[in-house]
Formats: C-alpha cells, sequence, structure tokens
C-alpha cells in the first residue's frame, strides 16, 4: 500500500498536471470538444501498471488506459488519469495542498493548474475573454 510520502515523490518525478484548452484563435473551428479540460496524469511502463493500480487505489478516483507506443525501440505503458473535475478539485488538490510536491516546477505546474481549476469553476473558460486568460496561464508551465 501506498503512503502519501511515497506518492508525493512518485508524482514529482512522473506525475503532469494539466489543462487542455482550446486555442482562442481556433475556438469556432472545432464544435466537438470541450474548450478546457483539466487533467492529472502519470504514466509507466506496462510492466510497472501494479504501481498505477495502487495510486488509483490511494486515491479512489480514476482510470488506467494502455496506450501502445508506435514508435521503434520503446515500449507500451499505462497512463494513470483523473480528469472528472469533482474528484480533481474535491481529492488530488486537496492531497497536494497538504502534501506538497518538492521540486520547483512540480510545484509550479501544481499552482498554474490550481488557478486554471479555479477559473473553470468559476466558468471563466465560458467567454472568450476568459478562454484566452486560461490559454495564457496554460502557457506559463
Amino acid at each position: 500500500m501506498l503512503n502519501a510520502n511515497y506518492v508525493v515523490g512518485l508524482v514529482d518525478s512522473l506525475g503532469n498536471f494539466a489543462v487542455y484548452v482550446r486555442d482562442p484563435e481556433r475556438v469556432g473551428s472545432v464544435k466537438r470538444r470541450p474548450k478546457a479540460e483539466p487533467r492529472f496524469q502519470m504514466k509507466m511502463a506496462e510492466k510497472d501498471k501494479d504501481i498505477l493500480d495502487q495510486l488509483k487505489d490511494f486515491f479512489n478516483c480514476g482510470n488506467i488506459y494502455f496506450q501502445k507506443e508506435q514508435r521503434k525501440n520503446h515500449q507500451n505503458f499505462y497512463r494513470y488519469e483523473v480528469s472528472n473535475r469533482k474528484d480533481l478539485e474535491t481529492i488530488i488538490m486537496p492531497f497536494f495542498l497538504i502534501h506538497p510536491l518538492q521540486r520547483a516546477s512540480q510545484k509550479k505546474a501544481f499552482m498554474l493548474f490550481c488557478e486554471a481549476m479555479r477559473r473553470i469553476k468559476k466558468g471563466e473558460h465560458l467567454s472568450d475573454h476568459g478562454l484566452r486568460v486560461l490559454y495564457s496561464i496554460k502557457q506559463q508551465g
């Protein structure tokens, strides 16, 4: 079973806090994708999938996906992902606020992620101006 310190170390080295933001200049050209998609992710080699299973159990949310690698000399991997906004807001963010990341680059990515989530929760991403602000936040990461 994983503990908080192990999870912090794991995420510090392999985690990814991302907000996929549709380019504001192309808003009208892509109709079906959401304007902003926040995600917490971690990828590991196929042989290490058990750690992702434990991480999913630790947080009690998210999903694990298999990704076949197409490039030569690369191995297949699994991706643990939390994309549900409620889970991100009530489980993932509070955990890392209580148990801070150590790497400066991960701290910055997490703080930008929190700022983006705050704006998404307020619905700012639904206006052209708000989407541009969110896009500029994303570009800082």
